[in-house]
């Protein structure tokens, strides 16, 4: 028995992990960590330039000439027609909308639940809200066509006493987006002011200038950390619920139409699924991108953090396969004969590929790799899945909005969606997001470097006999 014992002991030494692995257990002096992180932001190369002008030209001709074509032309020049008068356009809108709302859901439900895993890439999943809201915005002006009229949008009084029509589904996604991205803004700038305020120290001429600006006079005091960790909370714990009521009005946007295949009642929580499945894959990019091209971002974004994310891409692809096939189910045992033809157009019509390949995508390639620790924490590996996993959920918008459109009750309507000039505007919006997203890594530090140190602080080893062992300190 004491033999069992004691190679059981060894063993259980053997397998025990460094804890200086671990991001909190491996401090460094705060002036190194500041020096690395502004390091990352000034050090740039030829690549870069190369890919962000790349970008440039694609945001230049597949955005902005694309989109003044269309608004010269009209949108017949879109693929857009009876019946299917919403096409790529708003599939994009619902794509950018969940890529923005899992950044600040991360952040936000890891800082409720102190996960400490979190810390060092909570600002990189808050800046893809903003970016993608924009992308978001600026696909629902596309599909407006007459985007000079926008102003109509807009909830005022004027004087013919005529008010722009609560009932259209493009009003409620004005006040959703706008309210999300006021909310996520204030959430993403409260945590900037610490590491603004270290940028302003460590520059000098406009830069300077401009962090002195942003960082409004934070000197660190007692006070200023007391009210900024206040704030944090009550915006941590307000946006989660804002996060959840915005995809949900997204998805009344068709439960509430009369469609075959729309008419449901779970796809409220069925969209934000989706929306936090796409988006937590996409942080898994991001992260991905950090780790490998930005210089001394090893230290902070270690096989821990592509882990945590790892695993909340697993649980977040079973629930979105759970309500997939709960709102493909129900239906289909209703007997309706519309609904009937709408799956069998995704099974055995001309979607059947697209189809396939969604739920291959979002279903069979996290479940098949994401399940292995060690796979998780290979940071490629979590990259090609996070790309399989937000091409299968934008062909899952693709399916429900415009070819979903194709099949009515009128079956001489019936007409199959070919989109035009919508495939360059999808490409410039991927374009402007990567663009905005690689200035924005050269401007603001994307590691909340006061927060590690705070994690850092709170983590300490403490020798028992010979053993040095991980203890978390409370701090008042």
């Amino acid at each position: 028995m004491a033999t069992i014992a004691g190679s059981l002991g060894r063993r259980r030494e053997e397998e025990h992990e460094d804890p200086r692995e671990h991001l909190m257990h491996d401090p460094l002096p705060r002036g190194e960590m500041n020096a690395m992180v502004m390091d990352s932001m000034h050090t740039t190369s030829w690549k870069f330039w190369t890919v962000a002008g790349f970008l440039a030209f694609l945001v230049l001709t597949c955005f902005f000439i694309a989109w003044g074509y269309m608004i010269a032309n009209g949108l017949g020049v879109a693929g857009v027609n009876r019946p299917v008068y919403w096409g790529i356009f708003l599939a994009n809108t619902v794509f950018w909308i969940g890529i923005s709302h899992a950044g600040t859901f991360i952040s936000a439900i890891l800082r409720v639940l102190k996960i400490e895993s979190r810390r060092p890439f909570t600002r990189a999943a808050e800046l893809m809200t903003t970016f993608g809201l924009v992308q978001a915005g600026a696909s629902i002006f596309m599909h407006m066509g007459r985007v000079w009229l926008s102003y109509w949008l807009f909830p005022y009084p004027n004087e013919r006493g005529v008010w722009p029509n609560f009932h259209s589904p493009l009003m409620w996604d004005f006040l959703a987006i706008n309210t999300y991205l006021l909310c996520s803004t204030m959430y993403l700038f409260l945590p900037l002011i610490p590491d603004l305020a270290m940028a302003r120290d460590r520059s000098t001429g406009w830069r300077k200038i401009f962090y002195r600006t942003l960082s409004l006079g934070f000197r660190g005091t007692e006070g200023e950390w007391k009210n900024l960790t206040t704030a944090m909370n009550i915006f941590a714990f307000a946006i989660i619920p804002v996060m959840f009521s915005v995809h949900t009005i997204v998805s009344w946007d068709f439960a509430m139409a009369m469609r075959p295949g729309w008419s449901s009642t779970v796809f409220g929580p069925y969209f934000v699924i989706g929306a936090l499945h796409s988006g937590m894959a996409a942080v898994a990019i991001v992260l991905f991108f950090i780790h490998t091209t930005m210089k001394n971002m090893k230290y902070f974004i270690r096989a821990e953090h592509f882990n945590t994310i790892g695993m909340l891409m697993l649980l977040v692809s079973m629930a979105w396969a759970y309500f997939y096939f709960n709102d493909y189910l129900v239906p289909w045992y209703g007997g309706d004969k519309w609904n009937k033809l709408v799956q069998e157009f995704a099974e055995k019509g001309p979607l059947a590929p697209l189809w396939y390949i969604m739920l291959f995508c979002n279903v069979a390639v996290p479940w098949l790799i994401l399940w292995n620790k060690k796979w998780r924490q290979t940071p490629w590996l979590l990259a090609i899945t996070g790309i399989l996993i937000n091409v299968g959920m934008w062909l899952e918008r693709y399916i429900i909005i415009p070819e979903g459109l194709s099949i009515n009750r009128m079956p001489f309507t019936w007409r199959l969606y070919f989109p035009r000039v919508e495939v360059f505007l999808t490409i410039g919006t991927i374009s402007l997001f990567i663009l905005l997203y690689m200035l924005a890594s050269r401007i603001i530090p994307l590691v909340p470097v006061w927060e590690v140190q705070e994690g850092q602080e709170v983590h300490m080893l403490r020798r028992i006999g010979r053993a040095e062992v991980p203890t978390l300190s409370e701090l008042e």
